[in-house]
């Protein structure tokens, strides 16, 4: 029997420590059936690590793991679990570095305003390993993100608890939006007839042209976009939207993605500070230029860089933007015990998890009396606000959702080969000056062209064609298998989406799609459509692009399960092998900071059971091992009675926590495989170790609970002692010695 592979990713923050509890278990359990657990680090710091080799050490270098596994998933054999890792804003890049520079590695520092080529280029170099920098190179397929049906059960069985009431005297709540000169507004697009290779210049009004990027690659059947954020006019929607906030007595929100879009939305982000501090800032402009300020951190971005100023200087542009809160609206709080609002770091409010808790919260957020307060969600662009802005005000007319009830909302995304928006990143530019930023073949012929004004957000996206055609035939197997609506999530109105129409018309007719209720809707139309249908208790499969699928699956879940982290994500790779990913929530660095505070980490592993069954089943299908296909039905068996017996994590110190969330599906799995009668080998040797774990369970339940409500030192926060930490999430050591014996 040939040994076949699964890939285990090597990620941050949350899930990384729930990894050194969990991956023990696993590998224990797969010993001697065939199937190997390898780790691959894929970490923010182990990015940095691959990507600067010549600074480090020999004991220090570490393989480029990204790159091994970038070539791995465009081949049949891949297999990987691919666990929730960061996607880094600046301010998190350059935490990483100064911890790792603590830990004895030459990084150098990342240079935020380049003043020389060399410096240019380290930069460069730092956005390798920036925003999305994984994702879009291992998800070489599309994305079958669904929950399991024992999760989805379990959850109607026993609803979360989360969710709060819309205010029966009328919500103030709403998603504000820009109405004209956003990337919705500008977008133009276009199919390539043929395969060309293509140049990105800005001609600025004096015909002077100066080449942004050479040698974009374009293939035949191709989609391509360019669109321009104007800054003048976000400006102008950011001060109208503070105004009608004061006026309404609501707080002020900004909902982005500073994080995989990398680019365009911190800069988006920076503008709404300024903006909203321009009394402070435009005061002190010249003194924060020369300390280099930089509001596209966020405010945060200006308060670190005081301590450079002498103390009474300091102390007056401090005095200044505290001055400034008493006449503009209040804003929603991340923590209000610390002071830290929605505009201090770009990377605190991401969109895709921050929307579905406006929801969950009946239209509010936190206000800086710890109290929930309606707010104004900014979510300037319209490509994607408008369906947020929809579900506000079908719950302002039905109410609050009923996790009990309502229906499962699945999602078939187009996100192979860096489609769409989260691909755009090495062709965003900030416009220099007036002018126009063109895409231009190799002939010389002007393929898309957008005029800018100075400092305008430039993008360009392309979507290929044989992840289109594929996400096509992927969302009529999925509405083939369970015989829900299928509903594409694109709007006529919009450039880019009139182009889809067009391959989505062109590849339906090669399913079968006879019996099937296919349909295509703008956003709007399909968030209401859907609602209609979650609120019946009916399930909806929503077919979008790149992005919406990373908000959907997050807004729903959240709703119906408490959480995406429990969500099961197939991701079948264009050349025939698979990805597992295993939740979301932005590696939940709140979870770690409650662990290191008290000991204790709720962040719930079910993604990771779950995921695990199909990378199992797959080594079954391809390999015939009929021990992996023991493996997977047994934990998949396992997992229900873990949600049956209700083990997940909880959010309180001093009760069960990730730890013992894992040894309860150690205890089922090996009670699974102890039971069943297909391999005589595996029973017999599951026999003794589940009697093992189910004798100990007092026990092994009482060592893990007393390593709860004291502090706790990893060794780091992006780079943690793996000694240190291995200690910390296996405090059990009467569980060790029972699976380090397997």
């Amino acid at each position: 029997m040939g040994s076949s592979k699964i890939i285990w990713t090597k990620i941050d923050e949350a899930p990384a420590l729930a990894t050194y509890s969990l991956l023990p278990i696993v590998q224990g359990f797969a010993k001697g059936t065939g199937v190997d657990i390898e780790t691959s680090d894929i970490s923010l710091a182990g990015r940095i690590k691959a990507n600067f080799p010549d600074n480090l050490t020999d004991d220090q270098k570490i393989d480029d793991s990204l790159a091994m596994l970038g070539k791995l998933v465009k081949t049949p054999e891949a297999n990987v679990l691919k666990l929730p890792n960061i996607s880094a804003s600046i301010p998190q890049l350059q935490a990483a570095i100064a911890e790792l520079q603590d830990h004895g590695y030459d990084i150098p520092n990342y240079p935020e305003d380049p003043q020389n080529d060399d410096e240019k280029a380290l930069q460069a170099r730092f956005a390798k390993v920036l925003g999305s920098a994984v994702n879009p190179v291992l998800r070489e397929g599309n994305a079958d993100r669904r929950s399991a049906v024992s999760v989805k059960k379990n959850a109607q069985k026993n609803p979360h608890r989360m969710m709060k009431d819309w205010p029966e005297s009328g919500s103030k709540a709403r998603v504000a939006c820009m109405q004209e000169k956003d990337f919705f507004g500008t977008e133009t697009s276009t199919t390539m007839d043929h395969a060309d290779n293509a140049r990105i210049e800005f001609v600025a009004t004096n015909g002077q042209t100066t080449v942004l990027k050479e040698n974009v690659a374009l293939l035949e059947g191709e989609v391509i976009d360019t669109s321009v954020m104007n800054v003048a006019a976000l400006r102008a929607f950011f001060a109208q939207t503070i105004v009608d906030a004061r006026n309404d007595g609501v707080l002020l929100s900004l909902h982005l993605k500073a994080t995989m879009m990398k680019i365009s939305d911190p800069v988006m982000f920076g503008h709404c500070v300024s903006v909203y501090y321009a009394a402070a800032l435009d005061k002190h402009a010249t003194t924060l230029k020369e300390i280099g300020a930089n509001v596209n951190n966020g405010l945060a971005g200006v308060l670190e860089k005081l301590s450079q100023l002498p103390a009474d200087k300091k102390a007056e542009i401090e005095a200044d933007i505290q001055a400034v809160y008493e006449t503009m609206p209040p804003l929603a709080m991340v923590d209000s015990r610390k002071g830290i609002t929605n505009l201090h770091v770009p990377n605190n409010i991401i969109v895709d998890a921050s929307m579905p808790n406006v929801v969950r919260d009946g239209g509010r957020m936190w206000n800086n009396n710890d109290e929930l307060q309606d707010t104004i969600a900014m979510v300037p662009d319209r490509c994607y606000a408008t369906m947020y802005q929809e579900c506000i005000v079908d719950c302002q007319r039905n109410g609050q959702f009923d996790p009990s009830t309502m229906g499962s909302v699945a999602n078939v995304g187009l996100m192979a080969q860096k489609a769409e928006e989260y691909g755009s990143h090495d062709k965003t530019f900030m416009a220099q000056a007036e002018g126009t930023i063109r895409v231009v073949n190799a002939n010389g012929e002007t393929l898309l062209e957008q005029a800018v004004e100075t400092g305008d957000i430039f993008r360009m996206c392309q979507a290929k064609d044989e992840p289109i055609r594929d996400w096509v035939k992927l969302g009529v197997t999925r509405a083939r298998a369970t015989g829900s609506p299928a509903i594409f999530w694109l709007d006529p109105a919009r450039g880019h989406d009139t182009e889809i129409i067009k391959k989505v018309n062109l590849y339906l007719p090669e399913n079968n799609t006879e019996g099937l209720d296919i349909r295509i809707m703008t956003p709007v139309e399909a968030m209401t459509f859907t609602l209609e249908r979650v609120r019946k208790g009916e399930d909806t499969i929503s077919v979008t692009g790149n992005v919406l699928r990373d908000y959907l699956t997050d807004l729903f879940p959240i709703l119906e399960l408490g959480t995406s982290a429990r969500m099961l994500s197939i991701v079948p790779l264009l050349n025939g092998g698979g990805l597992f990913e295993t939740g979301a929530g932005g590696s939940a660095p709140k979870h770690v900071a409650q662990f290191l505070k008290e000991g204790h980490l709720r962040w719930d592993s079910l993604g990771e059971y779950c995921a695990l069954v199909p990378a199992f089943e797959m080594i079954a299908a391809n390999t015939g091992n009929a021990k992996a296909a023991l493996l997977a039905e047994t934990l998949d068996e396992a997992v229900g009675v873990y949600l049956e017996n209700e083990r997940n994590p909880s959010r309180k110190v001093n009760e069960i926590d990730n730890r013992g969330s894992s040894f309860y599906l150690a205890l089922y799995w090996a009670e699974a495989m102890a039971n069943q009668d297909k391999d005589s080998d595996l029973k017999s040797r599951f026999v003794p170790i589940a009697a093992s774990l189910k004798d100990n369970e007092e026990k092994i339940a009482s060592e893990l609970l007393a390593a709860q409500g004291e502090p706790v030192d990893i060794g780091g926060y992006f780079d943690p002692d793996d000694a240190l930490t291995g200690k910390a999430m296996r405090p059990s050591a009467t569980l060790n010695g029972i699976i380090d014996a397997m």
